[in-house]
């Protein structure tokens, strides 16, 4: 007679063993409609399995982040029966679900088109139309491997025989296809409601580019019609604001394939890199941090002492040069560099907290198929800043750090931010009681600052717990960027100290800091919040002073330089374009303000303004104009005047 206690406390007993099925049709009729799976004692499982013990249970439906990602596990399969019943020899890989959707990697001479995805979407449809019973049957490890031999389905195969020895092998049918799976899934192919099919794209058969190359087809699947379709303006409007689109229409940045990975900056791109490192530097500078810098490659030994050849050795480049047999890394880190300037000289705890900055360039090996624009790079600067500090002082140092970080974002218009507090890593250096401290110390300092938190659990860095940042952005993405760190480990790896009031030498405790995080990242993910309509104090070229007819050039010439004595980033148009066409190009290059200079603006010393997107134009008197602009161009970090 198992007694099951719900998540409200209460407690209903039954006098058998009884199905989550069950369990859900004796709450109510719709609840048993509407479920598609249980959770069992924190384990997600199939509304048939059968309980017969005493147990705690959540009935899952498709509103939930657990059971919306179900629905999308039950969309990749079936994609894969419809793929399987149009396209009889292909073969399947695997399938799993992603943030927002799902996709599944399949094998095929042929490449799939954009007019294939329309096929294979409505043989979807017309799966769940048949609302074919899914069931789960386990197998011995043999008996699987027979089964998807006779299939001929060779990567499922594969995959069975890498299963650890005690696991327990489960198969999922659903009409006439079959799929390896843990599951859980829905009861019925008919649950699935809303879902669209969107990409093809190239993948490698456990993303390793030396096996074989698959063909990726990509899909988003939600709990309603009306959510899949916000989520489809939603992408749609993402598209167009696309960095690399913008980057290329704005002039800013490209790649290529001699530097997979790596930004090669354009004049106004850099300029914009610019602006956010002197943006960082000035507000560094103004919350008492020293900046550093430290050598791009250096001896491997470091990266051994440090503990990051051991956890990341194989997305670390290394170099060798000449006659020379010592082996040197491509720092993908700042952290060990920083400890080398801290270890120079005797360090007081008068001199502590000791906050050093770096914009330091890293370099990590990420693989082809994972790069996206500046998004993910193999080559990026990270705002990096590392605080050496007392045990004493972790809570007021991390308080502080919390509250910059908010500020900085506002600055940047992100004020929707969340907060992740990731712990200890199964992969990790250090003892627990170490990681105890840091932990107790990081929790502290989060309820300390007020902020409301989500354990992200085993997701710190092998070194240290952290705090994690993620904003949502203008269409409601969310973006993981800022990061504090809390690192007992690391000043013990490299035995360094502060002489303390007793005389003695101590171990300081090391705070990780990165705010943008990678500045190439931050920089894609401002352009799309934007639009690449950034604000005027960030914009790569202010004002753009155009002329309509060449009889005012000189006139022209003279507004650009009253410009730039003010040190707007000013820019002079004296084609003999129209200015129709002036105004356009512009616009598309986002620039956020055009003085428009003919023959009446030059005999009453004034201009005509034309802001980015407005048709309309402001006449001002010149004087009056420049005097407005000094104050509305400069940055957050100084004071500030809308205009």
């Amino acid at each position: 007679m198992p007694k099951i206690t719900f998540p409200d406390g209460n407690i209903k007993e039954f006098a058998t063993a009884i199905s989550g099925a069950e369990i859900a049709e004796s709450i109510s009729k719709s609840l048993a409609k509407a479920a598609i799976a249980i959770e069992l004692n924190g384990e997600l499982k199939d509304l048939s399995f059968v309980i017969e013990e005493d147990s705690v249970i959540k009935i899952i439906t498709p509103e939930s982040i657990d059971g919306l990602d179900i629905l999308r596990h039950d969309a990749a399969h079936i994609m894969a029966q419809a793929v399987n019943e149009l396209f009889p020899n292909t073969q399947a890989t695997i399938g799993p679900v992603i943030e927002n959707g799902f996709f599944y990697d399949f094998a095929r001479d042929i490449p799939f088109t954009p007019s294939d995805l329309e096929v294979i979407e409505e043989k979807m449809r017309e799966i769940v139309k048949r609302n074919d019973k899914i069931e789960r049957r386990t197998m011995s490890r043999q008996e699987a491997i027979e089964f998807f031999t006779s299939l001929n389905e060779p990567y499922k195969v594969e995959i069975i025989k890498v299963l650890p020895e005690n696991e327990e092998i489960s198969v999922y049918f659903q009409g006439n296809f079959a799929d390896l799976c843990r599951g859980p899934h829905a009861p019925t192919t008919g649950r699935l409601k809303a879902f669209k099919l969107t990409k093809v794209a190239g993948a490698y058969w456990r993303g390793d580019s030396k096996n074989q190359q698959l063909q990726r087809i990509y899909g988003t699947a939600w709990a309603t019609t009306e959510q899949l379709q916000e989520y489809l303006i939603r992408m749609e409007e993402a598209e167009k604001r696309d960095h690399r689109k913008l980057g290329k229409e704005m002039g800013l940045f490209h790649f290529q394939e001699e530097a997979p990975g790596a930004v090669f900056w354009h004049p106004k791109g850099w300029t914009l890199f610019q602006q956010l490192i002197g943006y960082m530097r000035a507000v560094q500078n103004n919350c008492g941090y020293v900046e550093i810098n430290t050598p791009s490659i250096m001896d491997y030994s470091l990266w051994q002492t440090s503990g990051h050849a051991e956890k990341f050795g194989a997305n670390m480049f290394t170099a060798y040069a000449g006659e020379d047999d010592r082996v040197y890394a491509v720092k993908p880190m700042n952290c060990p560099g920083g400890v080398q300037v801290f270890k120079q000289g005797t360090i007081s705890y008068r001199d502590l907290p000791l906050r050093m900055a770096e914009f330091g360039k890293v370099n990590r090996y990420e693989p082809s198929g994972a790069l996206h624009g500046l998004l993910r790079v193999r080559e990026f600067t990270q705002d990096d800043a590392h605080i050496f500090c007392t045990e004493e002082q972790i809570n007021e140092e991390c308080l502080a750090m919390c509250r910059l970080v908010l500020q900085i974002y506002a600055d940047f218009g992100f004020t929707e931010v969340r907060v992740k507090f990731s712990d200890r890593p199964e992969q990790r250096i250090g003892d627990d009681s170490i990681w105890d401290k840091a932990e107790n110390a990081l929790i502290h300092a989060i309820e300390g600052a007020n902020l409301e938190y989500t354990l992200n659990p085993g997701e710190g860095a092998f070194y240290g717990p952290k705090i994690e940042f993620v904003l949502r952005d203008a269409i409601g993405r969310d973006w993981q960027l800022g990061t504090i760190q809390v690192d007992f480990n690391l000043p013990e790896r490299f035995d360094i100290g502060y002489i303390a009031a007793d005389g003695k030498k101590h171990r300081p405790v090391m705070l990780h800091r990165a705010i943008f995080g990678s500045l190439e990242r931050f920089t894609g993910i401002l352009l799309e919040q934007y639009s690449g309509k950034l604000p005027l104090w960030l914009a790569p070229t202010q004002v753009v002073v155009a002329s309509i007819t060449n009889e005012v050039d000189d006139y022209a010439k003279e507004v650009a330089a009253a410009l730039k004595q003010i040190g707007c980033r000013a820019e002079l148009d004296l084609d003999g374009d129209k200015i129709n066409y002036k105004i356009r190009k512009h616009s598309l290059l986002k620039v956020p303000m055009m003085l428009i200079l003919g023959k009446k603006e030059q005999e009453t010393s004034t201009i005509s303004l034309r802001r980015l997107g407005s048709d309309t134009q402001e006449i001002l008197a010149l004087a009056d104009f420049i005097a407005k602009l000094g104050d509305a161009m400069a940055s957050p970090t100084g004071e500030h005047r809308e205009f």
